[in-house]
């Protein structure tokens, strides 16, 4: 028996495909053309083929940048996945209490990057801002403009203030999900509060927490505008992430070359970092599927 197969589904999702390759494969085109040549001006391109990605993978300025842009990736992973464990566990499950918390944790995730940066820009400065200022009058020596210390300290709160409600809203949506069944049971079997963490709610939010891992990585690897609009990237480089170097190179130097074949290099170290964390959790999520199963 011959199949009839109607392609004029195709027909559909043509519109989808034109519309990724105007906003994603044409610009990504355009920035490999640009890492293989080199110009002096007058729109005049010469063939420079692997020079700029060699000199981006020898220069200090691109291992320092990336340094400190997995240093402060690290940071805010470690801070907002068990802080944002922590503030689910506690959420109330029923009553006016849910829409109440959901709304509170949602809002500083409606605030745009721009707006959070000059939020905490202002509220970190020592003359006017309220936290700066209140510092200042305790006898703590802060200056976010000034210190390197006080600078990262300064990004990072600002981080966890701004994301720790995303890695909270899908832990809580794993927990909600879990059926009253399990609690009783171990509520029958006198398990302890560390017990049921481990054994039940830990389990059940492996993929959500997955989600969150994956998502935190790649938004804080790929940061930019809050700490360019708190610090500039300074003071001196102490925050010039990769972002905020790759823009200095590219729109401040007019270093088109080297800037493009350093963002694509970003991207594939991104892509790269992302792939290892999505195969490592996955693997653990199987073994403990398996060894559930085999209990």
């Amino acid at each position: 028996m011959n199949k009839t197969w109607n392609n004029k589904a195709w027909f559909m999702v043509l519109p989808v495909l034109f519309l990724v390759a105007i906003s994603a494969i044409i610009p990504l085109m355009t920035v490999v053309n640009y890492s293989v040549q080199d110009t002096f001006g007058n729109n005049e391109f010469f063939w420079a083929g692997a020079e700029w990605f060699e000199e981006m993978l020898t220069s200090d300025r691109f291992w320092a940048a990336m340094g400190r842009n997995l240093l402060f990736s690290g940071i805010v992973l470690l801070i907002e996945i068990p802080l944002g464990i922590l503030i689910a566990l506690n959420m109330p499950k029923s009553g006016w209490g849910v829409p109440v918390c959901l709304v509170l944790m949602a809002l500083p995730l409606l605030i745009p990057w721009n707006v959070v940066g000059t939020i905490w820009q202002v509220f970190g400065r020592v003359d006017i801002g309220l936290l700066g200022y209140a510092l200042r009058e305790v006898g703590v020596d802060y200056n976010y403009v000034s210190d390197p210390f006080d600078a990262w300290v300064t990004v990072i709160v600002m981080d966890v203030w701004h994301w720790t409600s995303l890695v909270v809203l899908l832990c809580y949506a794993g927990l909600v999900s879990i059926p009253d069944a399990y609690y009783q049971a171990a509520k029958i079997d006198g398990a302890s509060r560390w017990a049921v963490f481990r054994y039940i709610q830990l389990p059940k939010m492996n993929r959500v927490l997955l989600i969150a891992v994956l998502l935190r990585f790649m938004d804080s690897f790929m940061i930019y505008t809050e700490p360019f609009v708190v610090t500039g990237g300074g003071p001196g480089n102490s925050t010039t992430f990769l972002s905020i170097d790759l823009v200095k190179m590219a729109v401040g130097q007019f270093d088109i070359g080297p800037a493009a074949a350093m963002s694509i290099i970003y991207f594939l170290i991104i892509l790269l970092l992302s792939w290892v964390f999505y195969t490592v959790m996955t693997n653990y999520d199987a073994a403990s599927d398996g060894e559930r199963r085999d209990g």
